[in-house]
């Protein structure tokens, strides 16, 4: 599959109204190259854990455009077979009525052909084989060096879901895992993704993983993931749903019959998921949570103490923030 990628040279205060007014001529998906650093918000709401390293901010930005090309050569914009030549022409003449009222900076367009983007594994010229405290993590297509032979090793390969362990709140969600775990635990895992924590609890000793995601691509992740790890298909399994409001799943995943539940998932989901959550465990409980911007740690220690659960231990890496609590014993909450 060929593409043609139409790239603009601007600043990144003019990004926004570029993008916006090139969408109406039905270039979507705008690919942003800049180096603004994320703010604590965007961090949160993006919540990835493979980021390039950029320099020091500039000011500048690149936006690039794909469109797929035709077997006429032709390229679909929206339905519209049209040239490279005219989308170029309708780029240049919007761009030059934004230059009217706004600086956008050079705005010069530079237009290339390039065949079969590989969306989905890009990300891998970014992971490379890391350590989290003594765990190995390494991905496929790396190979384990003589002197790490003797480690504990988990193959990783996210694939479209979420998780690869490079993230700071995985890593916080995994110490708090192995301090708890004993070979007599049951964890469920919410938002699973690529299986990291289910099968690091297993690792670990846990007898048993169950895990819940919304996106169906945790499957095929998860799957991968088991076979690279030798884990076995009745140690973890995995449902695709909404753990806070589908009364189905909730039912599936079992009410008190977990001795840990963990969801490395954004702030603003752990406050609904949380009084939902509780009753998933067993009286006794505990419950480990990350995704947790440093800003919002008060307003799910909150949600956690109203659930009825008591705060064990707030532990801390870089801007984020794992609560671990448990359930009171009697099974109230």
């Amino acid at each position: 599959m060929k593409w043609t990628k139409f790239r603009i040279k601007t600043l990144t205060e003019a990004e926004d109204i570029i993008i916006s007014t090139l969408y109406d001529i039905g270039l979507e998906g705008a690919q942003i190259e800049d180096k603004v650093p994320l703010t604590a918000a965007e961090k949160e709401q993006m919540f990835v854990d493979i980021l390039p390293e950029t320099g020091e901010d500039d000011g500048i930005a690149y936006l690039s455009f794909f469109v797929e090309e035709q077997e006429d050569g032709l390229l679909d914009v929206n339905g519209e077979k049209i040239t490279a030549e005219e989308i170029l022409k309708r780029v240049k003449e919007e761009l030059d009525s934004l230059r009217l009222f706004t600086d956008i900076g050079e705005g010069t367009v530079t237009v290339d052909e390039t065949e079969d983007i590989d969306w989905i594994n890009n990300w891998k010229e970014y992971f490379h084989q890391f350590y989290i405290d003594d765990i190995l993590v390494i991905p496929s297509w790396e190979e384990i060096k003589a002197e790490d032979k003797d480690k504990m090793v988990l193959h990783i390969d996210p694939g479209t879901a979420f998780g690869t362990g490079m993230h700071e709140t995985t890593q916080l969600c995994i110490r708090q895992l192995r301090k708890h775990i004993t070979e007599e635990t049951k964890v469920l895992d919410v938002g699973t993704g690529s299986g990291i924590l289910s099968i690091l609890s297993l690792m670990f000793g846990a007898k048993e993983a169950v895990g819940t995601d919304l996106d169906p691509c945790a499957i095929e992740a998860v799957e991968e993931n088991k076979k690279a790890n030798n884990i076995p298909d009745d140690k973890f399994r995995v449902m695709i749903g909404n753990l806070i409001t589908d009364e189905e799943i909730q039912e599936k995943a079992g009410y008190e019959c977990y001795d840990i539940v963990v969801a490395n998932i954004l702030a603003e989901v752990l406050l609904g998921l949380t009084p939902v959550a509780v009753k998933n465990l067993k009286p006794g409980g505990i419950y480990i949570t990350s995704g947790i911007i440093d800003e919002k740690e008060e307003t799910v220690a909150k949600a956690v103490r109203q659930a009825g659960m008591e705060i064990l231990e707030i532990t801390y890496q870089g801007e984020w923030v794992s609560i671990t609590a448990r359930k009171a014993c009697n099974g109230n909450a």
